[in-house]
């Protein structure tokens, strides 16, 4: 072999290796730009899941430690406390007063928000103020206002003549205070994510609605909603989650942090904090951690299929009517 030719063998070799280098790099690239995040998830997510299952089998101590595996005796003891079942009927409550009229409220004022008012800016952070406000103190203001004695609105009640109402002690009005608390903070986020989404609908269709003589009401619901979809289903879903992780809201309604004296508002979360740390017992708290994860896994998917099937209705709903007004506006 002379030089010229092993001069272009190694040429041939080295085009070979870089063709194979970057088909590897197109190949694993996008796979290493977003491996941090589940590096970061495996870590912190996932891990912590595993290990919560694994110290739920095992009869947990928190000044002991591990002790002997006892496979579903936890859960089994967990389901047969009046406690778990008190708190998760006050959990879906207060779930159900809160992210209910909260994604009504937040879809309202986002459409508000979408016209052209003038300081849209400061509107705009005005809704966003009350979820950067402390959950320390929303709650403080928010006793204030529920309280069962002095309170400002048992206070308006009684200048009308109507008796004042026991924030404290019945389980409704009490769901009812903390539901607002949470409405309060959460409201104005949501409220900026449908903004987002109204914003993100073309102009040309809503010029095209007018021109079919659709009004603002009718172009809203049947134009405005149907294109929010994908984030109201977003919403509805990630409310659901916090929703019945609820935690901030309950254990500093009172100064005692329990859910009231006979668990009037304690949820799954302050059981599970009772569970772990007033009674010791990693375990049993960790046996009802995983309860509630299976109850937000299984409402999550409910949620979204229900969602799913809503949409498709819709969707076949507009391609068999189109947007015309009718004389209705």
């Amino acid at each position: 072999m002379t030089a010229a030719t092993e001069v272009d063998a190694r040429a041939i070799r080295r085009i070979a290796f870089n063709h194979r280098l970057s088909h590897w790099d197109v190949k694993l690239s996008p796979y290493l730009y977003i491996s941090p995040f589940f590096i970061v998830f495996a870590l912190i997510g996932l891990f912590p899941l595993g290990y919560t299952a694994w110290v739920s089998l095992h009869d947990w101590n928190l000044i002991g430690g591990q002790g002997d595996f006892v496979g579903l005796e936890n859960f089994q003891t967990v389901l047969a406390q009046p406690y778990f079942w008190i708190s998760l009927r006050n959990t879906f409550s207060i779930f159900l007063l809160s992210a209910v009229p909260q994604v009504i409220a937040a879809i309202a004022i986002a459409a508000v928000l979408d016209f052209n008012l003038r300081g849209k800016t400061f509107w705009r952070m005005g809704v966003l103020l009350p979820y950067v406000v402390a959950p320390v103190a929303v709650a403080l203001i928010f006793n204030d206002l529920f309280g069962d004695k002095y309170g400002v609105i048992n206070q308006l009640l009684n200048t009308v003549g109507i008796e004042s109402i026991r924030w404290h002690v019945d389980i409704i009005p009490s769901h009812f205070a903390i539901a607002t608390m949470v409405n309060f903070r959460w409201t104005g986020y949501n409220a900026l994510i449908f903004l987002a989404a109204m914003q993100a609908v073309p102009r040309d269709y809503y010029e095209a609605a007018i021109i079919d003589g659709a009004g603002r009401w009718r172009t809203f619901w049947s134009l405005t909603v149907p294109l929010m979809r994908p984030t109201i289903i977003f919403v509805i879903i990630t409310s659901t989650i916090g929703g019945l992780q609820i935690f901030d809201e309950p254990r500093m309604f009172d100064q005692y942090g329990q859910g009231g004296a006979s668990r009037q508002w304690q949820t799954l979360t302050l059981y599970i904090y009772e569970l772990g740390w007033n009674q010791r017992n990693f375990g049993r708290a960790s046996a009802v951690s995983w309860l509630l994860f299976l109850i937000i896994i299984l409402i999550a998917a409910l949620n979204f299929y229900i969602s799913r099937r809503i949409s498709a209705t819709s969707d076949k709903a507009i391609k068999v009517r189109p947007i015309k007004a009718r004389g209705i506006s």
